[in-house]
């Protein structure tokens, strides 16, 4: 098992390290922690107890992953974990909460970027080919969707769902859903347009953001999309429609009853 391990290094017998991990000096790695091929934890890194972890992921310094969750209800014997996918990159001073129930999962899905002092708070789940600017703060129970961009010193409450390929301007607070595909931002927030950029850079254009493009036009004037053909993005859009929020949705649209119970 080639392992590159300093040897200031703390790490628990019951922790599970796979081939050709790197690990820097004065990292903890505490019980009941696996790591996946070819990670790098760098100089004063911590992994905390419960933390499952794919291949390929990068802590800069000073990352903390697995703490407990900022529950005051919390009872620190209970299990529960974070779960990390791979090749993220977390970069100095990120923290990640492991879940704060039995049993339950805190989820970091793969390729994502985190930027200096960012946090994912307990019970969240963020999807794949994800960025956190600097200082992005999200709370517990957050959805983060695949494709997505927070902006720099945003903060999220709890509960709130951040569609895929949304992106969020820096500096301000959401405190309900966004909308999938778009770009939000202003005081108050609302949607402003289609994330333009994102979506052709990810090949949605064309007649798929033709699609969308009218899609958005429908819902600002509260009308149903069941007139336009259906396409992969708009399949989502639908079903994220009808999922359930527990916040309402931001901006110039008003979603059925059942979204805002």
């Amino acid at each position: 098992m080639a392992q590159n391990i300093h040897s200031t290094a703390c790490i628990a017998p019951t922790s599970i390290l796979a081939d050709n991990v790197k690990i820097g000096p004065f990292v903890v790695i505490e019980d009941y922690v696996e790591l996946g091929e070819n990670c790098e934890l760098g100089a004063h890194s911590v992994v905390q107890s419960y933390v499952k972890m794919g291949k390929g992921n990068i802590l800069h310094p000073h990352t903390v992953l697995g703490g407990l969750p900022q529950d005051t209800s919390f009872k620190k014997e209970t299990i529960s974990w974070l779960k990390i996918g791979d090749n993220n990159v977390f970069r100095e001073g990120v923290t990640a909460h492991r879940s704060s129930v039995e049993d339950g999962t805190t989820f970091i899905e793969s390729d994502c970027y985190f930027m200096n002092n960012s946090h994912v708070a307990h019970d969240c789940h963020v999807g794949n080919n994800t960025i956190f600017a600097n200082n992005v703060a999200i709370g517990g129970y957050v959805e983060v969707g695949n494709n997505v961009f927070i902006g720099g010193g945003t903060v999220i409450h709890q509960f709130c769902r951040i569609g895929s390929y949304a992106i969020i301007q820096g500096a301000i607070g959401v405190n309900m859903d966004v909308l999938p595909f778009m770009l939000v931002g202003g005081t108050p927030i609302k949607h402003y347009r289609l994330n333009a950029v994102g979506l052709k850079r990810a090949g949605i254009k064309g007649e798929r953001y033709k699609a969308l493009s009218s899609a958005i036009k429908l819902l600002k004037n509260k009308k149903s999309l069941d007139s336009l053909k259906n396409t992969e993005e708009l399949e989502y859009l639908k079903q994220w429609l009808e999922s359930k929020s527990k916040r309402g949705v931001h901006g110039f649209i008003n979603t059925s009853q059942k979204n805002n119970e």
